[in-house]
């Protein structure tokens, strides 16, 4: 097999500097994502050699004996001296090594393997992509998995770009974080893209397949989407990034919200069905659905969370992002997403305020879930969770001198949010988004660490 053919990186590589304000909170992406969330598994603090484990595939002796011969063919990607090291070392990380610097400024190179030990690594690899928790969900054979290990190996690689890791000295969760997760659902996002365009002529113009993620606040759905488009542009695809929280009301529009629904704690701020625009939504998403042609273009709305001391409000449309069609993809992400109404007597029971938040979510399918054609719904065994993840958010943006709420403050914050949780997530987990189809679903067990799990 020949090798693949490593995407460069854009003229402009992505950084989390590039990041709007609405989806990189001070530096919660980086810290939680790079340092707390792996240190909750202090077995996995350290770097490791991909043969501590074993494949959990257990692939019959012929197909393993097809996986070898084809293993036996990938490139490996190692230093030019091809000193014996393997792809992925003991060791911790090394950010800024020199290494580091310069895998990630210079040209990669990659080497056939010549020595049983350089083959042995890819193989490895090969193994711990299959014990994945995501790779039966997604229909993946350890065949299908090594005739695409070049690729793997590829967004492997740019991936480490992204978040400014050296390929040598990632830790277990990281390369699980990218080889159990990212890299799986990319995966799944192109197969679904590539049925999407084949429902279209030649001669037909093609809109974006909008694709929804709907997960709880501080779960990592932001970072999901940064990465994904991030290997969106890196391969040439044309993609977009949507939040909810793009389209909240107006400083101004949420002041008449307050003062229409006195006393309602969960309409006092930003964030239930309600606080949101939703003509401005429907406006922006049938604009993007129009983005089928080369020179159109159109700009992205974002939402300043810090204005109005911290209430919030629509950013300066000068700072908004544009892009530019054709467009292949929109990764639309929020909290709520997917939410549908439930019968008065159940919301009542969770929290009579619900009601009118009930009441106001009859208008969302309109305006945002018919516009989603697949959907990642990302799930949580227990709601109490996003206080724990907010938490671990607003400390480390202390510790690192930014501003961020008091401990009491994140508590008030989650609590608003909560009994939404507690009312729509087990129908959202049972059932799926409104007008979702089954075959464009796919649903993501995680735990309190962050990453994918078998679940059900």
């Amino acid at each position: 097999m020949a090798a693949f053919n490593i995407p460069p990186p854009s003229t402009t590589t992505t950084t989390f500097s590039s990041l709007p304000s609405s989806y990189c909170h001070s530096n919660i992406i980086r810290t939680n994502y790079f340092n707390n969330d792996y240190n909750n598994n202090k077995k996995f603090s350290r770097g490791f050699h991909f043969s501590l484990f074993s494949s959990q595939t257990n692939p019959s002796s012929s197909s393993s004996s097809k996986t070898k011969r084809e293993l036996s063919k990938m490139p490996t990607h190692f230093s030019k001296s091809g000193s014996g090291h393997s792809w992925i070392q003991d060791g911790s990380m090394h950010r800024n090594s020199t290494s580091s610097n310069k895998g990630m400024q210079g040209p990669l190179h990659s080497v056939f393997p010549s020595t049983p030990a350089l083959v042995s690594s890819v193989e490895d690899l090969f193994e711990f992509i299959c014990s994945g928790p995501l790779v039966s969900k997604l229909g993946l054979t350890s065949e299908m998995i090594a005739e695409s290990i070049d690729k793997w190996i590829s967004y492997g690689l740019q991936l480490c770009r992204l978040f400014q890791l050296n390929e040598l000295y990632l830790t277990v969760p990281q390369k699980a974080r990218f080889y159990h997760y990212y890299i799986p659902v990319f995966v799944w996002c192109e197969d679904k893209i590539s049925k999407h365009v084949s429902q279209f002529k030649d001669s037909e113009d093609i809109p974006p397949l909008v694709i929804g993620f709907s997960a709880p606040q501080g779960c990592g759905k932001t970072t999901l989407v940064f990465a994904l488009d991030y290997l969106f542009k890196v391969t040439g695809r044309k993609s977009a990034m949507l939040s909810i929280d793009d389209f909240y009301l107006t400083a101004e529009g949420q002041a008449k919200l307050r003062e229409a629904n006195p006393g309602n704690a969960l309409l006092e701020f930003r964030g239930n069905a309600g606080s949101h625009d939703l003509p401005f939504s429907i406006e922006t998403l049938s604009s993007l659905n129009k983005l089928t042609k080369e020179g159109l273009k159109m700009r992205l709305p974002r939402y300043d969370k810090s204005a109005y001391s911290g209430r919030g409000d629509r950013a300066d449309p000068s700072t908004w992002p544009e892009v530019e069609g054709p467009l292949t993809v929109v990764l639309f992400e929020g909290w709520m997403l997917g939410f549908k109404p439930l019968p008065v007597e159940v919301v009542q029971a969770v929290d009579p305020q619900l009601e009118i938040i009930n009441k106001n979510l009859e208008a969302y399918y309109d305006a945002w879930d018919k516009f989603i054609k697949a959907w990642v719904v990302i799930k949580i065994q227990d709601p109490s969770c996003v206080y724990q993840w907010r938490l671990q958010a607003e400390i480390a943006m202390r510790e690192d001198g930014n501003p961020g709420m008091t401990d009491e403050e994140v508590k008030d914050f989650v609590s608003r949010y909560l009994p939404a949780y507690k009312a729509y997530l087990p129908t959202l987990y049972a059932e799926g988004p409104n007008g979702s189809d089954p075959e464009n679903l796919l649903l993501i067990e995680i735990d309190e660490g962050r990453n994918p799990i078998l679940g059900n």
